[in-house]
């Protein structure tokens, strides 16, 4: 039949039922329908190639399978979905037809250079161009650091309140309040604003007038027992004191000595100034015995401990004597006094003419023994670190 068309004719070589398979309608208007698609298809009609099965719209093959009667001949019927549509599509690029599925220029078997990439799939980039791209990369991040002006970077120092909560005086925000109250000195000037930085290892920090040791520094009180050597190391093998402190990273020593036999408190710490100005006789600091010795006593025994006794290296003077207990001839007596010569205790009463029987040191300062277990290490509260400070001018 005339309105069939040259593709209809075509297509009606693989099967006969496809060639009169059309509607009446479609008879009629095949030179119409020729017209329209000699030049651009219509929408519902174009195919796009999206690089083989798997992507929208189906495989190229279905789509070949179903547009290839219509393009060929315009009629839906039997014979265009057969084998004749399979014949038609293959020859639609020939014919002047729209180009679908496995019969476009992009996906032919045939064409130069092998298979070639769908429209729909983004062309493959060269190797230079990669490259290129690595290089620019690695150059953007192997670029020197820009120094920034400090109003810009990071501030010197720290803020006061963190290092008041470092160095154990509580929480960040007690921190605040203590400096919202006021209570809280920078080298002398009261500080009422937040977030004021200073330098732990350079400023001055007190609480309450008593300086907080914001650096590394440990402090601990250590009851000695009767019997230990007042050391660090001894090469004798006897008990010392650097077996109560050998699981310590940094290295501590001790501010002062107690004679092996006697008892009582002694401090350990890493700070060398507070160590040296607790010993030196410039700022007398005074420390506390109690002393066990026979009777009885006279009653101005404390006032020729006040007066001074003569000993082999000159004159000794208590600041401080009195009887604690009594109970009959055993008299169990208080001597405070700032000097720290060895055996001064023992010697001036010895040579008042009461021999000690036992000695225990109560206090070293503003640090008291307390009812601390003879052998106890513990860590100074930041408090009594203060009031040592305090006490040495520091």
């Amino acid at each position: 039949m005339r309105s069939s068309g040259r593709n209809n004719r075509d297509s009606g070589r693989g099967d006969h039922r496809g060639a009169g398979g059309g509607t009446p309608r479609q008879k009629a208007g095949g030179k119409k329908d020729d017209k329209q698609r000699s030049g651009r298809p219509r929408p519902e009609e174009r195919r796009y190639d999206v690089g083989g099965s798997g992507g929208p719209g189906g495989s190229s093959d279905r789509k070949d399978e179903r547009g290839g009667g219509a393009k060929s001949g315009g009629a839906k019927s039997s014979g265009a979905k057969s084998g004749g549509s399979r014949g038609a599509a293959a020859r639609g690029g020939a014919k002047g037809g729209p180009r679908t599925g496995a019969a476009s220029k992009g996906s032919r078997p045939g064409a130069k250079g092998g298979p070639q990439r769908g429209r729909g799939q983004a062309p493959a980039r060269p190797r230079e161009y990669d490259a290129q791209v690595e290089e620019r990369n690695r150059a953007r991040h192997d670029k020197p650091q820009v120094k920034t002006p400090k109003t810009f970077g990071d501030q010197e120092g720290e803020r006061l309140q963190k290092v008041l909560a470092r160095a154990g005086m509580g929480s960040r925000r007690a921190c605040e309040e203590l400096i919202d109250q006021a209570r809280v000195e920078v080298n002398g000037q009261i500080v009422t604003e937040q977030g004021v930085r200073v330098d732990p290892e350079k400023d001055e920090i007190k609480v309450d007038g008593l300086t907080v040791a914001t650096q590394s520094y440990l402090f601990f009180a250590l009851n000695k027992p009767a019997g230990v050597v007042s050391t660090m190391e001894d090469p004798d093998g006897r008990q010392c004191l650097g077996d109560y402190v050998t699981n310590r990273e940094t290295r501590l020593f001790h501010v002062g000595r107690l004679d092996t036999e006697t008892e009582g408190i002694i401090l350990l710490t890493n700070h060398g100034e507070l160590a040296h100005r607790l010993t030196h006789p410039r700022y007398g600091v005074k420390k506390t015995y109690l002393a066990a010795i026979q009777g009885p006593l006279p009653r101005d025994l404390g006032k020729q401990l006040k007066d001074g006794i003569q000993l082999e290296d000159g004159y000794a003077r208590a600041d401080h004597f009195r009887v604690v207990e009594n109970t009959g001839k055993n008299y169990l007596v208080e001597v405070t006094l700032h000097e720290g010569r060895k055996h001064i205790v023992r010697r001036m009463l010895s040579e008042a003419g009461f021999p000690v029987d036992k000695l225990v040191r109560t206090s070293f300062g503003p640090i008291a023994l307390g009812d601390q277990k003879s052998g106890w290490l513990r860590r100074m509260t930041n408090t009594e670190v203060g009031m040592l400070m305090r006490e040495v001018e520091l």
